[in-house]
């Protein structure tokens, strides 16, 4: 056999074993881990991106960090009540949520609709009979603590009046005087102290037009920071417990700071750290849109949009000094548009791929991103089907009839299950423990036991780290999945334990046999998806190598 035929004989056997391997279910499934596309075509493609990712700067994520404000579960959903007129449909809504189990509302109070004609003027007068501008809003506060939910409220939208030329420059252009939205910030924040501790400041200001829609009106980062710090030191004034969490950037790859475009966020966020905004904030928001690919698309391409751009964010946090703080993905979703509806920014996808995107979206971030606090689904519902020709309508989960869709009963049937931990480090106040017999909580995360006092929790993760101290010393009993327990005796002072293990779903139950123990961390050992992209570049290597083989293969000539 000639030597040509040898390779070309060798190339085909090569590209069929490799294309049976492809379109295994195991290659299928790997594939889809890494890209998050559904089309092998597209597969197979974006494969080939995500095996350049470790050619790329490796991006500081600090996931062993105990980051601020994680203890409690990340489920979110953006509502819209002041547009409900009726206040049964904000109670039906709001009772819907919490029979799904969120655990969260990020909900708009626009300044526009609050202090509506002049400053310091709180009664609505546009139309009759007179009344509190108020009125709506401590509905949705008394609606909220009835159903034991958490409100992340969103300041934005000032009133014509607090700027020269009203609207001229876009409903949602920044205010004359930065001091009187930070008026308006302490109002509210006043209006509801001890009821609501999570503000927005503003959203997407790097985009227009969120920050002014007339062909002048360019983005303006310093700006920004100038009014979110004003903001922060008046709402810190009136409640030092209130997080602060800085306006959701929107994902955009333009430099351009003028309408129709915006400033890249991670460029902005970095103007923003060099005018001193990291001061100003207790938290980061983002938007968290997969738009063409699924929630486990893990490419890191810069100049392209899809869930993993949060990393990048993250990545500029860390390097900036503030690993220690959260991030909370504002708006979290995909859009099942129609065909009839021209309109496809968005990506498009079925009823079907939203509902199984967005309980794979909160699966990833409680497996792989421990520094996000909250991702509210983008969003739960329109007071009415009068936007169903615009693509941003097909977010919802509901109808505005209130009929749910395929994502609120996956949704429901994921967040209902019982609370489970996953990598990171927790404080003792995370949602997953249960905690039984003589504990008593002690500040900054941590919890004191006495003999008999117990705790039990389920985790997703390998080895176990738990950490505390103990004044006098004492003993705990600790029992992994069931298995023979283990006795530590504890020296007064701080102490630490180490429990090795796979990877996988676990069980621990531990209980203080002696003496008084202080629990303040425990570590969860993540799998760093590393698994994958080694699989991934040895199928590589060993399709280049039995290539290489091949060309120089030295067959007999006939």
């Amino acid at each position: 056999m000639h030597r040509r035929q040898v390779i070309v004989v060798g190339i085909l056997g090569l590209l069929g074993l490799s294309g049976a391997l492809w379109m295994s279910p195991a290659g299928m499934a790997w594939a889809y881990e890494v890209t998050g596309e559904e089309n092998p075509l597209a597969r197979l493609r974006g494969v080939l991106h995500y095996l350049t990712n470790p050619l790329r700067p490796a991006l500081q994520l600090a996931p062993e960090r105990l980051i601020a404000h994680t203890d409690d579960p990340p489920f979110g959903v953006n509502t819209f009540l002041e547009q409900e007129v009726e206040p049964e449909k904000r109670e039906r809504t709001v009772r819907m949520i919490a029979e799904a189990g969120f655990r969260w509302i990020r909900q708009e109070f626009p300044w526009a609709d609050i202090e509506i004609h002049g400053k310091g003027d709180f009664e609505d007068r546009r139309h009759i009979p007179y009344r509190s501008a108020w009125e709506k809003y401590d509905h949705i506060v008394d609606l909220a603590e009835r159903y034991g939910l958490r409100l992340i409220v969103r300041l934005t939208s000032p009133p014509a009046w607090s700027r020269r030329d009203g609207e001229a420059r876009g409903a949602f252009a920044p205010p004359d005087n930065p001091e009187d939205f930070a008026d308006f910030a302490e109002a509210v924040a006043r209006r509801y102290r001890g009821r609501i501790f999570h503000y927005q400041i503003w959203n997407e200001p790097n985009i227009a037009p969120e920050w002014g829609a007339c062909p002048t009106c360019a983005v303006d980062p310093e700006a920004y920071t100038d009014l979110l710090c004003r903001a922060y030191r008046r709402l810190k004034a009136v409640d030092p417990q209130i997080v602060v969490i800085a306006g959701a950037l929107a994902p955009t790859l333009s430099l351009n700071p003028y309408p129709p475009n915006g400033i890249n966020d991670v460029v902005f966020l970095e103007r923003m750290y060099r005018a001193g905004a990291g001061a100003c904030f207790d938290a980061l928001s983002v938007q968290g849109y997969g738009l063409w690919s699924g929630p486990t698309d893990r490419r890191l391409r810069p100049y392209v949009i899809n869930i993993n751009r949060a990393l990048y964010v993250r990545d500029a946090m860390v390097r900036h000094g503030d690993a220690h703080k959260p991030i909370y993905i504002a708006e979290m979703g995909w859009n099942a548009v129609p065909d009839w509806v021209g309109d496809k920014r968005f990506g498009q996808v079925t009823e079907e791929q939203k509902a199984r995107y967005l309980v794979e979206a909160f699966e990833r971030i409680q497996r792989e991103w421990p520094w996000v606090a909250v991702a509210s689904v983008w969003f739960f519902k329109r007071a009415s089907d009068r936007e169903r020709d615009q693509s941003f309508y097909y977010f919802r989960i509901v109808e505005p009839d209130f009929t749910p869709l395929p994502a609120y009963e996956a949704l429901k049937a994921y967040f209902n299950q019982p609370p489970r931990m996953y990598p990171g480090i927790h404080t003792a106040d995370h949602w997953a423990l249960r905690w039984e017999g003589g504990w008593e909580r002690i500040g900054d995360g941590r919890r004191r036991g006495s003999p008999g006092a117990r705790a039990s929790w389920t985790f997703y993760g390998g080895p176990l780290r738990l950490s505390g101290e103990s004044e006098t010393g004492g003993r705990i009993r600790v029992e992994r999945d069931g298995n023979i327990p283990q006795r530590f005796v504890l020296r007064p002072g701080a102490w630490e334990v180490v429990l090795p293990g796979p990877t996988g779903w676990h069980t621990l139950r531990l209980e203080v046999e002696a003496g008084s123990v202080t629990l303040s961390r425990i570590g969860v050992a993540r799998s760093d998806g590393r698994e994958g992209l080694v699989l991934g570049l040895g199928w590589l290597v060993l399709v280049l190598g039995i290539a290489a083989r091949l060309g120089s293969f030295q067959g007999p000539s006939s």
